[in-house]
């Protein structure tokens, strides 16, 4: 059985709803997820695991939150290859940069070796109605795709 980690930054929740419904996709199928904040860990638990989602809400003009900075850092000396993940955040359509978080977190998971199993998962705000749902499909995908 695969080991799977979810680490996440929220400030308001939603990103964390989104950790939440994503796990809760890879549980379905079997198999154990922790889910984390990026504050309560260091960046090198990654490698303790087969496969991780990373999410973030995008701050700003496109940028990841402070909160994820340290974590995302301390990427930068870890080697992800053989190791399986995707990325996933919230933001808000009328900003520019919509999501942004998602794109730099896959950027650096391919720079240090990780192989990216699907497109990164963009929801606005909060996952409500269908949304839960594609969260949770995300989760089963993830799993399939590594199988």
């Amino acid at each position: 059985m695969s080991k799977y980690i979810v680490v996440y930054s929220s400030l308001s929740g939603n990103t964390e709803d989104i950790a939440d419904l994503i796990a809760e996709g890879i549980k379905s199928t079997g198999h154990e997820v922790i889910v984390k904040d990026a504050m309560d860990c260091n960046a090198s638990i990654l490698t303790e695991y087969d496969a991780f989602c990373l999410g973030a809400y995008t701050w700003g003009d496109g940028e990841l939150p402070d909160e994820f900075l340290d974590f995302y850092e301390e990427m930068d000396e870890l080697d992800l290859t053989g190791i399986y993940a995707a990325t996933f955040g919230s933001g808000d359509t009328t900003y520019e940069q919509f999501c942004a978080s998602v794109d730099i977190l896959e950027k650096k998971i391919v720079e240090r070796g990780g192989t990216i199993t699907q497109p990164g998962l963009k929801i606005e705000y909060s996952p409500t109605g269908d949304d839960r749902e594609i969260c949770r499909q995300f989760g089963i995908d993830f799993v399939n795709k590594i199988k």
